[in-house]
């Protein structure tokens, strides 16, 4: 029987959220399944995302790694993921997302609504900061580099009040009790794609990961990331998305942000057919470009 090699990053997150997917993969093709750690920069590097190349540098070296052959598949965070295909490898499965929330984590048990004037919450998304300064302009937002139990340790210590992270990843690192708030997706809509998954493969290979894919969550990300690439925003971009497929219809909502907060722009659509997504998409983001989404999120637009 033929060993599958599962690339993977070598945080905790990563690795707890690819052996989800490599056991899922294990049981469905009755095949043992290996991981292989690969290092990325943005991993080694401290700096902010912004001034590494974005969360797409957490991709590449998988990427890489999956071409030259020293692995089978990789797992990604969808969100992170650039929304340009990459030459040679197909995004085969998205298995069912799980939360797609943003969860606050603060000290003493504070709700967003009870933070004091003046507390520091931590962040290192752009998108989150523009959303937070948005609805609490009153609070200092602080750039936060490092894994989720770094992030969790820093409000622990007093050096903040808080910190907005995935719920996703705190429910598969087991960080769930952390949450004191878990903010509604009508009002504070995510990246497109949080809480799913992507495994990649070479072209060729689709079928080695087909049975962990899920049609609506595949449906629902597709419109969500179709925003984005229509924005021409890359993944660090201001920009919330939100899409839910059910009944026949597929609903999608995106949120603009400038960086300081001061200015939201939204568009929502709902469609229906083969090519809703798409077409989701595309309404939303004519909506956002009419009403000036391209100079408010500064988008290649």
């Amino acid at each position: 029987m033929t060993e599958l090699r599962v690339g993977t990053r070598g945080s905790a997150l990563a690795r707890a959220q690819t052996t989800a997917v490599a056991d899922e993969l294990g049981a469905a093709t009755a095949r043992t399944t290996r991981l292989v750690t690969i290092a990325t920069e943005g991993d080694r590097s401290g700096r902010p995302l912004s001034q590494i190349g974005g969360t797409g540098v957490f991709a590449g070296a998988l990427r890489h790694a999956l071409l030259a052959g020293e692995c089978d598949l990789v797992v990604h965070s969808l969100k992170d993921l650039p929304t340009a295909p990459c030459p040679g490898l197909v995004v085969a499965a998205v298995p069912r997302r799980a939360d797609a929330r943003d969860a606050l984590c603060a000290r003493d048990g504070l709700t967003l609504a009870m933070l004091p004037s003046g507390a520091r919450v931590g962040t290192g998304s752009p998108r989150r900061a523009g959303q937070l300064r948005s609805r609490r302009p009153d609070v200092e937002v602080v750039d936060v580099r490092g894994n989720v139990d770094t992030r969790l340790a820093a409000v622990a210590r007093g050096d903040l009040d808080a910190v907005l992270l995935a719920a996703a990843g705190l429910e598969r690192l087991g960080r769930a009790p952390a949450v004191t708030q878990l903010l509604d997706l009508d009002e504070w809509p995510t990246a497109p794609g949080q809480g799913a998954l992507a495994v990649e493969v070479r072209a060729g290979d689709e079928t080695l990961v087909a049975a962990l894919d899920d049609a609506p969550t595949r449906r629902e990300v597709d419109a969500e990331r179709r925003v984005l690439a229509l924005l021409e925003a890359g993944c660090t971009a201001p920009v919330g998305a939100h899409a839910t497929a059910g009944d026949g219809v597929l609903r999608l909502t995106a949120r603009v942000y400038s960086a300081d907060g001061r200015e939201t722009l939204s568009a929502s659509h709902e469609t229906a057919g083969p090519d809703a997504a798409e077409e989701a998409a595309r309404l939303v983001v004519r909506d956002l470009l009419d009403a000036g989404a391209a100079q408010l999120a500064g988008t290649g637009r």
